[in-house]
């Protein structure tokens, strides 16, 4: 077995127009992990991922699946992959088992009824199976997307923004199979605007802004950063500068003087608040209100795309 599920070194995507839709991507995915690759909209996400199936041409760089180059082993490194793409691509007018069928034997597979069943069972879809797409919602439809793209057994699957558009019983259902998929080794990377998702489901989160990867962490050490609070005071009198006497917690002072700003670990057993406003009251710096908040992981992805690629580890 190869080292990594999924390896791509350099990949660029640019247009004659000038613009780098991808800016030379270096990412590793491992075996069995779900990935969660962040954005905004246009960031490069869904160019990345057609790259990788074969749907969009690569300018540079290279993409090893389970070690099989993506352009000299194409059908290889293609049966390998399963793709949840954001835009339906069915045809509204075949029965639902059908479909899913045709998906199979296009990737050369024997007949497998049992594996087929169990799919659509997996996806709530057993008893539509005899349905024509167009009498589905929306949401069986996207279903039918996913079970179109396991039929052939890939090993890795990619899921472009799957939720979007989907009722919360339909989310809940379809993360409780991507929780099944990952339990069987299945390698799942996943594009999702529900950063919650992101901060639920994955084991390692990505963030790409105008082309570029700017961030790859574990979600532990992200979790970590999700235990920063942060402290405002409204002060009573304003205040030119710092005091001298309160400089040991490093507070920020708003321009107008009139908000102090601490950031705190929550999970520390000292977390410094109760010093900190008995120094302020010992230099007689009054407060008229106070409140906490929590950061959160799109605290985190707001703050990497605003800054651009300060602090980038990718």
């Amino acid at each position: 077995m190869s080292e990594f599920a999924l390896s791509i070194r350099g990949l660029r995507k640019a247009y004659a127009s000038g613009t780098e839709a991808l800016k030379a991507v270096d990412l590793d995915i491992a075996h069995g992990e779900i990935f969660a690759l962040l954005g905004p909209n246009g960031a490069g996400k869904t160019t990345l991922i057609s790259i990788v199936c074969g749907l969009v041409t690569a300018t540079d760089g290279t993409v090893l699946v389970n070690g099989e180059h993506w352009r000299d082993a194409y059908k290889a490194a293609r049966a390998q992959i399963g793709l949840v793409p954001q835009e339906m691509n069915i045809d509204v007018f075949e029965p639902v088992w059908n479909t899913v069928a045709f998906s199979r034997e296009l990737f050369g597979l024997k007949r497998d009824d049992a594996y087929l069943e169990q799919v659509l069972k997996d996806l709530t879809l057993w008893d539509k199976r005899k349905a024509i797409l167009k009498e589905l919602s929306g949401g069986m439809k996207r279903r039918v997307m996913i079970a179109k793209a396991l039929a052939h057994e890939p090993r890795i699957l990619f899921l472009d923004e799957p939720t979007a558009g989907v009722d919360v019983e339909l989310r809940k259902e379809m993360w409780d199979m991507v929780r099944k998929l990952k339990e069987r080794g299945t390698t799942i990377i996943l594009t999702t605007h529900y950063i919650e998702e992101a901060e639920e489901m994955a084991d390692r989160v990505g963030v790409i802004n105008k082309g570029e990867l700017i961030l790859v962490e574990e979600k532990a050490a992200l979790m970590k950063k999700l235990g920063r609070k942060t402290l405002h005071l409204q002060l009573a009198e304003p205040l030119s500068e710092i005091p001298a006497a309160l400089a040991g917690w490093a507070p920020q002072l708003s321009d107008d003087g009139l908000t102090l700003t601490y950031d705190f670990d929550r999970h520390a057993e000292k977390t410094g608040i109760p010093s900190l406003l008995a120094a302020m009251r010992d230099e007689g710096i009054g407060f008229k209100d106070l409140d906490t908040k929590q950061s959160s992981l799109e605290d985190i992805f707001v703050g990497l795309i605003r800054n651009g690629n300060a602090g980038a580890d990718a």
